[in-house]
């Protein structure tokens, strides 16, 4: 979607980079993009190799952010585990977009089902987001697929609101109903009409949850409930890793960094594209 709106807009890029906050973020979450993409290729060591002899190696030796309980090479599993990580983030917000895009749509363009589907998405929102995805991992299981799935059910009916919020307006328009005279159908007014004045709000909503799940998921995996602790997260690092915080505080040090820098960027670049795309904040971009 935000290869999308760029393509429409071809100043909207200009703009973000303009902003020395969100030029640096883009350039701090394509490093970390790429490192994960290039781990096969550049981590040091495989990720599960285990070595006796390097039991908590300190950094800056042979291993150079040192190793891990089991002589595993933190950096080889930092990037190893971004990798699993990043996967997560992209994949909630894909999904829980896709279906927060039909539900509110569905709400906000048909009055009938707007009081249910609205009920549902108030229910949905009055848990708190850690309680509820603790709840569906517990009944689903603790897979990548599974955990991608309740942060998705978790982080919809944000995406819901704020579509309904936007279809509840637009379907008034003169150009709606210019659509519904001419014979345009109900789902042609919500593909051609509705749903390209509705990508702005969404991509921005949608940067924002990539960067929640990614909290989410270390958050699960640190009260070890997230994915199976024998695939390498930043958060199964770090719930690994607490045990030992006395004595190598880099093993909690290092993913945390990562967590921070990854999320801190997504923020920045989803407020970079916020104020890009909203024609009334374009003036102080």
């Amino acid at each position: 979607m935000a290869a999308a709106a760029m393509s429409e807009d071809p100043g909207l890029l200009r703009n973000l980079v303009q902003r020395r906050a969100v030029l640096v973020a883009l350039v701090i979450f394509s490093v970390i993009l790429l490192a994960a993409l290039l781990a096969p290729w550049i981590a040091p060591a495989s990720p599960a190799r285990m070595s006796v002899r390097a039991r908590l190696s300190p950094p800056l030796g042979h291993y150079l952010l040192g190793a891990d309980a089991f002589g595993r090479d933190v950096l080889s599993r930092l990037l190893y585990a971004g990798r699993i990580s990043l996967l997560i983030g992209l994949g909630t917000a894909l999904v829980s977009t896709a279906a927060g895009i039909v539900i509110g749509l569905a709400a906000g363009f048909f009055r009938r089902l707007d009081a249910p589907l609205s009920r549902l998405i108030d229910a949905m929102m009055a848990f708190p987001d850690i309680l509820l995805a603790i709840a569906l991992v517990a009944v689903l299981g603790g897979s990548v697929a599974n955990v991608v799935l309740a942060l998705s059910i978790v982080y919809t009916p944000r995406i819901a609101r704020i579509v309904r919020a936007a279809t509840l307006v637009i379907r008034e328009l003169p150009f709606v109903e210019a659509g519904r005279a001419l014979g345009s159908s109900d789902l042609s007014i919500m593909i051609w009409h509705i749903l390209p004045n509705i990508v702005s709000p969404v991509t921005v909503q949608a940067t924002f949850i990539f960067a929640y799940a990614m909290l989410a998921e270390a958050g699960l995996s640190f009260l070890g409930v997230g994915v199976d602790p024998s695939i390498p997260t930043w958060g199964t690092m770090i719930n690994e890793g607490r045990q030992y915080i006395d004595q190598a505080l880099y093993l909690i040090l290092f993913p945390g960094i990562a967590i921070s820098l990854a999320v801190l960027s997504l923020q920045l670049i989803g407020d970079g594209l916020r104020d890009a795309l909203d024609p009334r904040l374009a003036k102080d971009v």
